[in-house]
């Protein structure tokens, strides 16, 4: 289930609400939906049920401007339609979310119209970590397994898991250590039931079978 690492955050957005400790990014807003303020989103997990568990969603602005101009076509300031971009925190109140193929799309209280929808392009959604649907016994959130310390059965220390990537087929864990010469390196091991023995989120750890020579 892929989130993204927690972001520091203003404590109070400027409706008065409170930014969430917990706060976890979760997708980003594609575009707009429709011409009744819809908007598309883009989940960061193939599973977003992280954007259906609540009816709040916290946005940032876009780390970077969004959007390619096709060859030949004016930008919208030249043609006088500049739309006011997000430029602090908010919050969303989610009416209705649904999956369309790859992407989410939800409708929003307050955003009324096409204009005031493409003003959110590109803008950062995040959730409360506490709002997230219990996973199953097996199954576990990007975001909780960062941070863990890998052991081995002979009980030797492997690193630390700085991310994860997923394959396709199964996801691998990043894991940072310190080689003997004493510089920074990386060890990846597939998170899969072969390789892994026992992820405890109480200990922080995380046992597998995997050598120092794999």
């Amino acid at each position: 289930m892929t989130e993204r690492a927690l972001t520091a955050s203003p404590q109070v957005l400027p409706c008065g609400t409170a930014w969430p400790d917990d706060a976890v990014e979760v997708a980003r807003v594609l575009d707009a939906w429709g011409v009744r303020g819809g908007i598309k989103v883009l989940p960061f997990s193939p599973d977003p049920q992280a954007l259906f568990c609540t009816k709040k969603w916290f946005v940032l602005p876009a780390e970077k401007p969004t959007g390619v101009r096709k060859p030949g076509a004016a930008p919208a300031e030249a043609a006088g339609k500049a739309l006011p971009k997000l430029s602090e925190p908010r919050l969303l109140r989610v009416k209705n979310a649904k999956e369309q193929g790859d992407a989410v799309v939800a409708t929003l209280e307050g955003c009324e119209d096409r204009n005031a929808a493409e003003a959110l392009k590109g803008a950062r959604i995040f959730v409360s970590r506490s709002a997230f649907p219990t996973p199953d016994d097996d199954e576990f959130y990007w975001i909780d397994l960062i941070g863990l310390n890998v052991v081995n059965r002979e009980g030797v220390a492997l690193g630390t898991v700085t991310d994860l990537l997923d394959t396709g087929p199964h996801c691998v864990l990043r894991c940072a250590f310190t080689g003997d010469e004493g510089q920074s390196a990386e060890r990846l091991i597939p998170f899969v039931g072969a390789y892994i023995d026992k992820v405890s989120l109480a200990d922080r750890q995380i046992l597998v079978d995997w050598g120092l020579d794999y």
